[in-house]
Formats: structure tokens, C-alpha cells, sequence
């Protein structure tokens, strides 16, 4: 096993082979889906051995996450084609300006570099964030977690022979195999070896790499995502849109967390969202979803009284917080105090609380009469995404090409002093 400052060296040195083979980029990438396809068979045995050993530590919604099948790795391939596809951020000129004393500067995108990224259980992120690093011309450090290892070191490594059959370094995907905290810690303190680190999972590894990373690093993903349903909302509608926020994925961030209620339509609206939720998945043979409820919503419908912290718990599992607020202010107000800052949305027929809304939310995707599910890299038009950015510098929301690109200023003359 390879010491993860061996891997970062070598990660680096093999960038200025990727900087001067630009043409060679989407070659490669669809080299790479093809060899996803072609080596599936080994990258599904290698999964079915890490959900095996995962089963006796995990529950089932987080056996989903980890769990890859034919389907979702040609997901994968199609993902990297889609990404294939796009511009090429790279030496695009943002801004140009002729000075009077005929300097033309040109403000040009470029690659940040070498990105680390750190990240949790699902396995299509190691394709996902080699193919968006390697378009947009940087290399990448993949250090995933012991529950995927398996899975994606067989990734990995068809990555890298997508690579060599392009005629770049394998080297540009750097795979750090030591899954300990202090591989993790060498990639936060890795100064001029790492240009930037994305931490990608829960809670608890955000934390710990924004609070210790000596390197520039990128808050993501962490999702209490509300949904609040005001006095004018559709409620058929509304039922849709909640149960596929919560209940079709409920294992990603941009799953559902919390629930608002009008107090207007508290009474009418409660008892059919327990019923469609509960009763109605069970008859369908589906998980029925548990509700914790504050005072006033307990008050009409059966369910788990919510506890002190439920209101500010990323549950990834079928549970779901409800409150009842008095109306769109409130809801705002008590997003204010217990978002992440990643996903919310109002369900209303009022164009003044939709406005209200969008304005005075403070998230990275604000949402109208529409799930927060739809909080991806793919259906932003990206192809895929590195992560989330809950943050507000360097990039906000799911990180593609361009947020993967810094900038720099080119300035030509004739000549001229100061």
C-alpha cells in the first residue's frame, strides 16, 4: 500500500501532463465510460462484497447508498459522456477589457490544480468526481471510506485504464487506499501538494475537515431541507411533492428533513399527509414513513412526539419532522434558525409568499412548487456534480465544471510602463 504523500506526489507531478493535452481530455473521458461498462462485472463482484460486509452495520436505506447495480453504473458511463459533452471551462476568457493605454486584460479560467476530495458510501462519487476534475483540466485525490473500498478501488481502476488508453497518466487519479483518520488528516494539512479539499458525507467529516483543513476547503453537503406548505398550496400537489422529497431517496442531502404546516390548513392537510405517508406506502407495499411531531401538529394527527434535537437532525432514513407555523414569515423564520443553508421550498399559489420566500431564504437552492430532490449536478445540466457547496465562497450549490475553475488575468501589451 502506497504512503498517501507517495500519492500525492505522484498526482502532482502527472499534472502538467493533463494541462498540455487538452484535446486529449475528452478522449479520455469516454475511454473511461467505456471501460466502466466493459469491467462492470468486476466492479459489481467488488460491491457485492463490501454491501455483504456492510449489512451487519447498516440499515437498509444506507445499504442503498452503497449498493451499485447494472443500471446505476451505466449511470455512471452515461454521466461521464454527459460530462464529456459540455464546454470546456478552461481558458475561457470571462472578461475582456482594452485600457486607454491600449493594455487588452483578460480575465481567464483556469484549473485550481490538484482537488482532494473526501467522501462517504456511495461509490458512483469516485467517477463522478475524477471525470468533473479531469474536464475541467485538474487531477484528483479519491479517498473514500472503508464501507466502498472495494468497490472503489474496481472504479478506480478502470478510470485509470481509460486513462492509459488516451495516453495520459493513470497517476491523474490519485487513489489514497489507507482508509485510517490520518490519510484523511495528511489531505487536510497537505499544503502545497492539495489546491483544494471537498469533504463529501456527513455531519461529522464536514466538521472535522473545516475546522482542521490547513487548505483551502469546500463546506458540502450536509442537508435539513424544509418544505414548507402555505395556506394557498395545492394539496394534492403538495402530497406528491412531499413524499417524493422524502421518501424516494431519503438516504441523499437533498432528501427532506422537515416539514411546515399553515396553521390554516393544518387540520384538513395533517390527517391526509399521516394517512398518505403511513397507511397508503404500507398498502403499496412501500416503507411507511415515521412522523415526529411538534405540539401543534400532535394535536391533530397520531405520531412520535419531536424531540429537542429533531428539528436539527439530517435523519437520512424514512422519518420526517412537522411543525405547524402560523404562516410564511414563521416558516421563514424557522428556517432561518435550523437550515443548513442546502435545499428549501414553498409550496403556495401566492405569488407574494413565493416572492417573499425566495428572497429572504437563505440557501443555495430555493425552491417553488417543486422537490427539493432535484438538488443535483445532473438535473442542473451539469452531468454530475463534485458535491453540494453549503457555503457561500469559493461556489454555492452542486459543484460542476466552472466551480472547479479559479481564474487568472492575462494582460498584453506593447511595450507600455507604469
Amino acid at each position: 500500500m502506497k504512503e498517501t504523500r507517495e500519492i500525492l506526489l505522484e498526482t502532482r507531478a502527472a499534472l502538467p501532463a493533463l494541462t498540455a493535452s487538452r484535446e486529449r481530455k475528452n478522449i479520455a473521458l469516454e475511454k473511461i465510460a467505456d471501460c466502466l461498462l466493459k469491467e462492470q462485472e468486476e466492479i459489481l463482484a467488488a460491491n457485492r462484497a463490501d454491501v455483504e460486509a456492510a449489512r451487519s452495520r447498516y440499515g437498509e436505506v444506507m445499504i442503498d447508498r452503497l449498493t451499485l447495480t447494472k443500471d446505476r453504473i451505466a449511470g455512471m458511463a452515461q454521466g461521464v459522456r454527459e460530462v464529456a459533452a459540455l464546454p470546456d471551462p478552461e481558458g475561457r476568457v470571462i472578461r475582456r477589457v482594452e485600457r486607454p493605454n491600449g493594455l487588452v486584460i483578460e480575465k481567464t479560467s483556469v484549473p485550481l490544480g490538484v482537488i482532494a476530495i473526501i467522501y462517504e458510501s456511495r461509490p458512483n462519487v469516485t467517477s463522478d468526481a475524477a471525470v468533473l476534475a479531469l474536464k475541467s483540466g485538474n487531477a484528483v485525490i479519491l479517498r473514500g471510506g472503508k464501507e466502498a473500498f472495494r468497490s472503489n478501488l474496481a472504479i478506480v481502476q478502470a478510470i485509470r485504464h481509460g486513462l492509459e488508453y488516451s495516453g495520459l497518466p493513470a497517476s491523474l487519479v490519485g487513489f489514497v487506499e489507507d482508509t485510517d483518520h490520518a490519510s484523511a488528516d495528511e489531505l487536510m494539512h497537505a499544503v502545497g501538494l492539495v489546491d483544494l479539499l471537498i469533504p463529501r458525507g456527513g455531519a461529522g467529516l464536514i466538521r472535522r475537515c473545516t475546522e482542521n483543513a490547513k487548505v483551502p476547503c469546500i463546506q458540502t453537503g450536509t442537508g435539513i431541507c424544509h418544505i414548507f406548505v402555505d395556506e394557498s398550496a395545492d394539496l394534492d400537489q403538495a402530497l406528491t411533492i412531499i413524499e417524493n422529497a422524502k421518501a424516494s431517496r431519503p438516504s441523499v442531502c437533498n432528501a427532506e428533513e422537515v416539514l411546515l404546516v399553515h396553521k390554516g390548513i393544518a387540520d384538513t392537510f395533517l390527517p391526509r399527509l399521516q394517512k398518505h405517508l403511513t397507511e397508503e406506502r404500507l398498502l403499496r407495499s412501500l416503507p411507511p414513513v415515521e412522523l415526529r411531531l411538534d405540539k401543534a401538529a400532535a394535536a391533530i394527527i397520531p405520531g412520535i412526539p419531536a424531540g429537542e434535537k429533531d428539528f436539527d437532525t439530517e435523519f437520512l432514513d424514512y422519518i420526517l419532522a412537522v411543525a405547524v407555523v402560523d404562516d410564511a414569515d414563521a416558516a421563514i423564520a424557522h428556517i432561518a434558525r435550523h437550515s443548513t443553508g442546502h435545499s428549501e421550498a414553498i409550496l403556495t399559489k401566492n405569488e407574494e409568499n413565493a416572492k417573499k420566500f425566495t428572497a429572504l431564504v437563505d440557501a443555495a437552492a430555493v425552491y417553488v412548487n417543486v422537490s427539493t430532490r432535484f438538488t443535483d449536478g445532473g438535473e442542473f445540466g451539469l452531468g454530475c456534480e463534485m458535491g453540494i457547496s453549503t457555503q457561500k465562497l469559493h461556489a454555492r450549490g452542486p459543484m460542476g465544471l466552472e466551480e472547479l475553475n479559479t481564474y487568472k488575468y492575462i494582460v498584453r501589451g506593447n511595450g507600455q510602463i507604469r
